[in-house]
């Protein structure tokens, strides 16, 4: 039995659409027929999954990672009360409102009553499920702890979020009150000043430096901003199409790592990225070269990842994780030696939670140490603008009050 997506019209012409479970197409129409639909477009989930993968454009290819989190959760609980798997992932996909995630997980259900594993149902869905998700699902199948490790992937997933959460709203005010500030500027430049200053410009007295720079700086946003737009779009993907080169972005990536505070926030927030994912897969029982391989992939700064894949290599010869890692000097001091007293004390996956939490705390710390000074230069920064546009202002003004004096 598979699971099929539907599109049906109603007697009162209204378009349906949904996901059914049959064992065939035919099937699927038939129950709709009885349903008084008339079936329009009948489509496997499998199918349309790898159609959606092989697309070049989608609107949304993956699942948000609080929705993984969600339905990872609430698999492992009803898995925990002794539910068999299939029945699990029915539950499950009658809970979720999200008709992409319920024909995903009927779509790994009708996998798994084929008699297939759940490692080999997430398998046929990878845009919706991530390497380490599947991996750490097979071993936990492999080792009879299904329930236990969907726990430890629930946790692992929502500490991604919560990490990425706390990145992406720690930037959104400097973001919004450089956005508004250089909106501001912009609107006096083109409108407000024009309006002031064209009445120096009519008496003829020579005007100071400052207002001269200021009347330059106007004319040029009047006449030119449509350039100056298009400069920055031209600029933005010009940058974006350079990225897309291996060598170039491999090339950038190790300036930002030598970049001062930014590259201590790259090297954290990649450091607790991977500590964080080759702790939940050596804890689930995954091989230790197969984890190192996959945390890897998790790891976004190119050189840093180059240092994972070459640790590994060092490893499969014989070497010791902590000193194959450390020999790029790239991962902080504090996780390598975690990493080195777990190997030698036997907990290994401890001492990597550890290191992810330390790394993550100290993440928290720095980014709230640079928002408190960021915001306090952004104003300042927005203030010295706005007064030397007064000030250009009020100039002539002074020299008018001098000469009638």
């Amino acid at each position: 039995m598979g699971a099929y997506q539907y599109v049906a019209v109603d007697p009162n012409g209204k378009e349906h659409k949904g996901v059914l479970e049959g064992d065939t197409a035919r099937h699927v129409r038939q129950l709709l027929r009885e349903r008084q639909l008339l079936p329009v477009e009948v489509t496997e989930v499998e199918s349309q999954e790898r159609k959606t993968s092989r697309a070049t454009i989608t609107l949304k290819r993956g699942v948000s990672t609080l929705d993984l989190a969600l339905v990872t959760r609430q698999l492992a609980t009803l898995l925990r009360a002794g539910l068999p798997l299939e029945e699990a992932l029915l539950a499950v996909s009658e809970q979720t409102e999200k008709a992409r995630i319920k024909s995903i997980l009927l779509g790994v259900r009708a996998k798994v009553l084929e008699g297939h594993t759940l490692a080999a149902g997430l398998e046929e869905f990878p845009h919706a499920f991530p390497q380490v998700y599947r991996a750490t699902a097979s071993a936990g199948e492999q080792a009879g702890r299904l329930d236990a490790v969907l726990e430890r992937l629930a946790d692992y997933t929502e500490s991604r979020h919560a990490l990425r959460q706390k990145i992406s709203h720690a930037m959104v005010y400097p973001i919004v009150l450089t956005a508004l500030a250089l909106g501001i500027i912009a609107l006096m430049l083109a409108y407000v000043v024009p309006k002031v200053v064209g009445v120096f410009e009519s008496t003829n007295q020579e005007l100071p430096l400052l207002t001269t720079s200021l009347i330059a700086v106007s004319d040029f946003m009047q006449s030119w901003w449509f350039a100056v737009i298009g400069a920055i779009v031209v600029a933005v993907l010009g940058v974006r199409r350079m990225l897309k080169v291996e060598h170039i972005r491999r090339r950038v990536h190790g300036w930002l790592l030598s970049a001062p505070l930014v590259g201590r926030i790259i090297r954290g927030v990649n450091t607790a990225r991977f500590t964080r994912t080759l702790s939940i897969l050596t804890s689930s029982g995954v091989p230790v070269l197969e984890a190192l391989r996959i945390s890897a992939t998790v790891v976004t700064n190119l050189p840093m990842q180059d240092a994972v894949k070459e640790a590994a290599i060092r490893v499969s010869e014989g070497g010791a994780i902590g000193r194959s890692l450390g020999q790029s000097k790239l991962f902080p001091p504090m996780t390598i030696h975690l990493i080195s007293s777990g190997e030698s004390s036997g907990e290994l996956d401890r001492m990597l939670e550890r290191a992810a939490t330390h790394q993550e705390s100290e993440m928290d710390s720095l980014i709230g140490t640079m928002l408190s000074v960021l915001e306090p230069a952004l104003i300042i920064g927005m203030g010295l603008i706005v007064l030397a546009i007064v000030m250009a202002i009020l100039l002539p003004i002074f020299q008018i009050n001098q000469l009638v004096g």
